[in-house]
């Protein structure tokens, strides 16, 4: 079969939804990914190396708050979705889609271990006339620099003419119901034009609308611009927020009044910290490639320094308003009120909470956290978790604490019943804004 029958076969075949999907990693994104696609009509095969997770998913249980497990339990039974941790059966699938961590190194440059091993398993088991699309967030040069020649190594074929590459940035809002993985444009680039058009092909059978670009590195480029400009933008708001609270202004009244002009400002939130895989994580490989080019991304390096510093000056306020009250923070009993890293999700990465409990437990505090959205508290890479449990909000808890700090602004959490009972509470969040009149233990932080 020539390369031009193959890419029209291919296009007929995913236009007709008659194309079996891989989705290679299935995390916070790809497992999201994979219903998508198994909901439009395709099968689709689920690919991890973690064999819990695909004993998980065979047995129809979910380990993702917003995919349950009756939806994976009838699309296993109906054969759409198939979990497998054999990278053999990749072979199988007409489009290929890597959804793997790109996390940081310890000295803040990328780690890519993750996108080159699955490359190059991916490129064992990879045959002629696939479509692989990168969706990990990276630098801009990735898919082809790095994908490309790997999956070219490792099995022979030419990209371009065995089988096509492209990238298009995954996008997820956890906790917004208003954005599921359908409802959000995808931003689609590839290493060639047949690429590029087979990709958009793809999602737009899963997506509200493909937005085509350039090329792959286009693609990549948009990914990391639209986290920089949040964590940029959260940084300003986070270091407005201590300027303000030593001249005695509410930050967030300031950003309430600034929110009625109709024109030239968005509105961001200040907190604890950056939380999540991408905001503090995803500037980074930017400032990184900007090094490897002889320049510098000063905003980025600053903005991850403001973010960084934000879980120490929460425990500063909290030990100021201990001591205030004559209690020491050494030997303080406190109760953190949220764990995840963003408001009514499950998904602890990268939340600021672990750095606040880290600082808490070296300052001698005793700690016990609620989050009704994390029963037990995960084993990270990057912090020294003890095996707690979630407690239950009760007033005896609160009454019991010698301060609560409100590090996540669940939905579901009653801080009538917080303010209320507990001695002291530290409010990250404005979580506490509705009762605040005629309390005198609420500290701003």
């Amino acid at each position: 079969m020539t390369a031009s029958s193959s890419f029209e076969n291919l296009q007929q075949r995913i236009a007709a939804r008659d194309a079996t999907v891989a989705i290679v990693g299935l995390g916070y994104v790809g497992l999201p990914l994979a219903r998508a696609f198994v909901e439009a009509g395709f099968c689709c095969l689920g690919f991890d190396t973690d064999p819990a997770k695909i004993e998980k998913l065979a047995r129809g249980e979910s380990y993702i708050g917003h995919v349950s497990g009756e939806w994976i339990s009838a699309a296993v039974q109906s054969q759409k979705f198939t979990p497998t941790a054999d990278p053999q059966n990749l072979a199988a699938a007409d489009a290929i889609i890597l959804c793997v961590p790109t996390p940081l190194a310890e000295n803040r440059d990328p780690d890519l271990s993750f996108v080159e091993s699955t490359s190059r398993q991916i490129g064992d088991h990879l045959r002629a006339g696939q479509l692989v699309v990168l969706e990990s967030t990276t630098y801009p040069g990735t898919t082809r620099k790095i994908v490309l020649p790997l999956l070219e190594q490792n099995s022979g074929l030419i990209a371009g003419r065995d089988f096509w590459l492209a990238y298009s940035p995954e996008r997820e809002d956890p906790g917004n119901a208003n954005f599921g993985t359908r409802q959000i444009p995808k931003v689609v680039g590839g290493i060639d034009d047949a690429s590029r058009q087979l990709a958009e092909t793809l999602y737009a059978a899963v997506v509200s609308s493909v937005v085509p670009v350039r090329d792959c590195e286009t693609a990549e480029a948009c990914k990391l611009l639209e986290n920089i400009y949040r964590a940029v933008n959260i940084a300003m708001v986070n270091e407005l927020k201590i300027v303000f609270d030593r001249l005695g202004i509410d930050i967030w009244e300031v950003i309430a009044a600034a929110k009625t002009k109709p024109f030239g400002f968005q509105a961001f939130s200040p907190g604890p910290g950056m939380g999540g895989h991408c905001i503090p994580i995803d500037p980074f490989y930017l400032s990184w490639l900007a090094r490897q080019h002889g320049t510098t991304a000063k905003f980025i390096e600053l903005a991850g320094e403001v973010n960084a510093q934000m879980p120490g000056y929460v425990l500063a306020k909290t030990e100021q308003a201990l001591v205030a009250r004559g209690k020491a923070l050494s030997g303080a009993k406190v109760l953190l009120l949220g764990i995840a890293y963003k408001k009514d999700i499950d998904d602890p990465r990268e939340s600021p909470a672990f750095v606040l409990l880290e600082q808490l437990l070296a300052a001698g505090a005793e700690a016990t956290y609620h989050d009704p959205h994390i029963p037990r508290l995960p084993k990270m890479r990057h912090y020294d978790v003890p095996p707690l449990t979630s407690q239950p909000l009760t007033a005896a808890t609160l009454m019991a604490s010698d301060v609560a700090i409100i590090v996540t602004d669940h939905t579901h959490v009653d801080y009538r019943l917080v303010v209320d009972h507990a001695p002291l509470v530290v409010d990250t969040r404005n979580a506490t804004a509705p009762f605040r009149a005629g309390k005198s233990n609420i500290v701003l932080a």
